[in-house]
């Protein structure tokens, strides 16, 4: 029983860190912000498909 709250408990390693400043954050979590701020940017710079058609 033991062992298995061990396994449990044991989340592992902390992630890494940047700091700068005041300011801290894990450094996986900045990729996944990155990367939505980039898919943002292209959703509101690519066109639609057939978006352009003459009406």
């Amino acid at each position: 029983m033991s062992d298995m709250a061990a396994a449990v408990g044991d989340i592992g390693p902390a992630g890494t860190f940047l700091s700068w400043g005041m300011f801290s954050i894990q450094l996986g979590n900045l990729i996944v912000i990155i990367t939505m701020l980039v898919v943002f940017a292209l959703v509101l710079v690519l066109p639609f498909p057939g978006g352009r058609r003459g009406r």
